[in-house]
């Protein structure tokens, strides 16, 4: 568990993303971005793994709107497995979505128990992709999948000074990874058919919007909720994403690996 001083999303900063991203969502794109991560994917009665589970929606979503039988959501921080909890209870879906706090290690589950692993741009925090790949490979039924989408570089090595520069902004602990480091990952941990998808064009296009709405006529409602030097703090994360979005070494990518 993470410590409280240690926390990436505290209360404040998670609900100031849901204002942005929408209700229960930590990362951009709402339902639609992930049911294109899922696209082709029958969830229908399936047990599902959701690493990263955040505030909840999306792994609520995943039985709801996608007809998982179980889900599981998996989260290091305790503030947004509770949250996550709650939203689940208040969906009368307890039942069918289980929410638990982990530590960071291997996953606590047996080999051969899920048959989607399935995570929403929070694989991000986790520095070893290759142990990640064992993980989610181990947990996996044959015929399981790895489908994910996470925030990548585009090359492997230091990043420029404008990477560097904006991940210290965000100050979110990421780790980023190269889509040939993932690609080589799942790969050597025994996933077939992997492939990876550019989603740059489509966040570099949405991030500019954000960016607008922070500045626009609408950051007075955003100062008065969150406070003027918070957001004034995410205006300048939101101008160096955006430069590196621009450059491409910014690339968000959706990834996808099927165990044989």
């Amino acid at each position: 568990m993470t410590p409280q001083d240690d926390l990436h999303y505290d209360d404040h900063h998670s609900a100031f993303l849901e204002d942005l991203w929408g209700e229960g969502y930590l990362s951009p794109g709402g339902p639609d971005e992930v049911a294109r991560v899922l696209d082709g994917l029958d969830l229908t009665g399936k047990r599902v793994l959701d690493i990263g589970c955040g505030a909840g929606a999306i792994t609520l979503s995943l039985a709801q709107q996608h007809g998982a039988g179980q889900v599981v959501g998996i989260d290091v921080e305790e503030d947004v497995c509770t949250a996550a909890r709650a939203r689940v209870a208040m969906a009368k879906m307890s039942d069918k979505v289980h929410i638990k706090c982990v530590t960071p290690g291997p996953f606590p589950f047996d080999d051969d128990n899920f048959d989607l692993v399935f995570s929403k741009d929070s694989i991000i925090h986790i520095a070893d992709k290759e142990f990640l790949a064992r993980e989610a490979f181990r947990v996996l039924r044959p015929n399981g999948w790895f489908a994910a989408s996470d925030w990548l570089i585009s090359h492997d090595g230091p990043p420029s000074d404008e990477m560097a520069a904006y991940i210290a902004a965000e100050d979110l602990g990421f780790q980023m990874a190269s889509p040939a480091r993932y690609q080589r990952a799942l790969e050597m941990a025994g996933f077939q058919d992997v492939c990876t998808v550019n989603r740059n064009a489509w966040y570099r296009d949405v991030s500019q919007d954000e960016l607008a709405l922070l500045e626009g006529p609408e950051r007075p409602n955003f100062e008065a909720r969150y406070g003027a030097e918070f957001i004034a703090d995410q205006i300048k994360t939101w101008r160096a994403m955006v430069g590196v979005l621009i450059t491409g070494e910014h690339c968000p990518h959706h990834l996808r690996g099927r165990k044989p």
